[in-house]
């Protein structure tokens, strides 16, 4: 079974078909080890390019959805840029916007650093991705906090980029409120529980605020105040 192997060749797909194009991107998700944010029985299917359950009825993302939403994302992803992540799962996705953020290479060689603040809902998942973030290296780059994440978390706001990770009925009005004003940027599916659901990106210049759908995807349910 040779992982590094099998996750070259998915990143050779992701290539050809568009998927992976920024290069720091890239650096991370092979920086990122995902068979450590996974169950250990799952293990050799960490780079199969499938949704994989992590406990709790949820799931982790197909890497392809990382690439897609990171990308989104760009360029209020960068260095030095403060994340709001909603819905922590295994911490697969805060590892990879914290290797972004904050890279490995630059730990102890520059002071302005990012760093990934994560909320999730389910106290033994929150663990779960705190043990996973503790083992690779990313716990010093990545908070976790539980609670109800379509309240956002106020306390770090504004925020370069806001990713949420679970569809909701509607965009929480909090999290927009939390995104700086200087071109933050916010990804979140919204549409129906267990339905049709759109990716939406908004992007936050001054008092404007766009929103950009980039196509259907399935999400599980984010719940909470403002969901479902």
């Amino acid at each position: 079974m040779d992982l590094e192997r099998r996750k070259r060749e998915l990143l050779d797909y992701y290539k050809r078909f568009g998927y992976a194009k920024t290069e720091k991107i890239i650096k991370a998700f092979l920086k990122v080890p995902r068979e450590e944010f996974i169950p250990d029985e799952l293990r050799n299917r960490a780079y199969v390019d499938s949704p994989l359950p992590i406990g709790n009825g949820q799931t982790i993302s197909a890497p392809h959805m990382i690439f897609i939403m990171c990308e989104a994302l760009e360029p209020a992803l960068d260095v030095g840029a403060k994340v709001l992540e909603i819905g922590a799962g295994s911490g697969y996705h805060a590892a990879v916007c914290a290797e972004i953020v904050a890279p490995t290479e630059l730990l102890g060689k520059e002071e302005n650093l990012g760093h990934v603040y994560t909320v999730e809902r389910i106290p033994k998942l929150a663990e779960f991705a705190r043990k996973n973030l503790e083992k690779t290296g990313y716990a010093n780059r990545v908070t976790i906090i539980v609670g109800d994440g379509t309240l956002g978390l106020e306390d770090y706001a504004p925020y370069n980029a806001i990713n949420v990770t679970a569809a909701g009925p509607q965009i929480p009005p909090p999290l927009i409120d939390q995104l700086s004003p200087d071109g933050g940027r916010l990804i979140i599916p919204v549409g129906e529980l267990f339905g049709f659901q759109k990716l939406i990106l908004v992007i936050k210049e001054g008092e404007k605020v766009i929103r950009k759908d980039l196509g259907g995807v399935s999400f599980v349910p984010l719940k909470g105040k403002y969901g479902w």
